[in-house]
């Protein structure tokens, strides 16, 4: 299936910007669906055949007008936190499945939808339950679309790469706090997976039919666990803190006051999702995609120290 226009919802985030360049570099035309046109104006928009439009992807009647004409569509949207109740249900669950039912009335055949690793309908939190919720939905349009919709699900570990939210911001809470770090869940482990090999599967998997109806765990080669990345950070960026991990009882005394101050670098119902390792339990990659996931080691240091000083 050769691709010559594509749109994506989440486009300017993490992953959505890095999968833009890369399907600008092969001369696909790229529709980016955003609430915020101009915000992005220095970053996306200089990018040969990309395009912002501003839309409200919560409507039905926008999204398949947006959607017609497209050869695929790809959804990023994600939250990790929320600004009120509801919020993960809406954006997690509410939203997949408008899309996946406006593809099918627009007569687009193609959805990559992403999940994440651990995303279960019964899950501790709400938001593992949110993304498995729809998770399912999205699963379900495809086979009930009678071959007109060709779906593919991921669901990544932990993303990491130059500009991520997940090394930088350990590093820089470890140069901002005095003495010593406390740390919730210090023995979960986590898979990290390289951004530009999440970006690798999601550009291959859009034009292989081998793909179809597929849903993908995506890792990098190696776990660790929460305290491992941690004592990394600080082993990249020279500092010298202790670490110090918290009993659960603490940690959600912790998450109380933290999802209450700007940045909400904790929440109690993140506490919830790290009561559950985030590992893959096969093949750290599928091989479907042919490519060895690059570890951590081999990717962080080229950019923690760099990014931790742009902040």
């Amino acid at each position: 299936m050769m691709l010559s226009k594509v749109c994506i919802l989440g486009g300017t985030g993490f992953v959505g910007r890095h999968i833009a360049a890369r399907l600008s570099q092969q001369g696909v035309q790229t529709r980016i669906l955003t609430r915020n046109r101009e915000q992005h104006r220095k970053t996306l928009l200089v990018l040969p055949g990309v395009e912002f439009f501003e839309a409200n992807i919560y409507d039905p009647a926008t999204l398949e007008a947006h959607f017609r004409g497209s050869d695929a569509v790809i959804n990023l949207v994600g939250i990790l936190n929320e600004h009120k109740c509801g919020d993960f249900h809406i954006a997690h669950s509410e939203l997949p499945r408008l899309v996946a039912n406006a593809c099918v009335k627009a007569g687009m055949p193609r959805l990559l939808h992403t999940s994440a690793l651990g995303a279960d309908p019964y899950g501790p939190s709400a938001y593992q339950r949110s993304k498995g919720i729809g998770q399912e939905a999205v699963h379900q349009a495809g086979k009930d679309s009678a071959g007109l919709l060709r779906v593919t699900i991921f669901r990544p570990s932990v993303i990491f790469g130059e500009g991520d939210g997940f090394f930088n911001r350990f590093a820089n809470l470890l140069q901002r706090i005095p003495f010593f770090l406390p740390l919730a869940k210090p023995n979960v482990k986590m898979q990290p997976v390289w951004v530009e090999n999440v970006t690798d599967a999601y550009v291959e998997a859009l034009s292989n039919p081998g793909t179809y109806g597929q849903i993908y765990d995506l890792c990098g080669p190696k776990a660790y666990t929460l305290r491992d990345l941690v004592a990394y950070t600080q082993s990249l960026i020279g500092t010298k803190k202790a670490i110090i991990g918290l009993p659960d009882w603490v940690a959600m005394m912790q998450a109380m006051v933290l999802e209450k101050m700007p940045g909400q670098l904790l929440t109690r119902d993140n506490l919830l999702s790290l009561s559950v390792d985030n590992i893959c339990t096969g093949s750290c990659f599928p091989a479907i995609f042919g490519l060895q996931a690059r570890s951590l080691e081999s990717v962080v240091p080229s950019y923690l120290g760099r990014d931790v000083n742009k902040g």
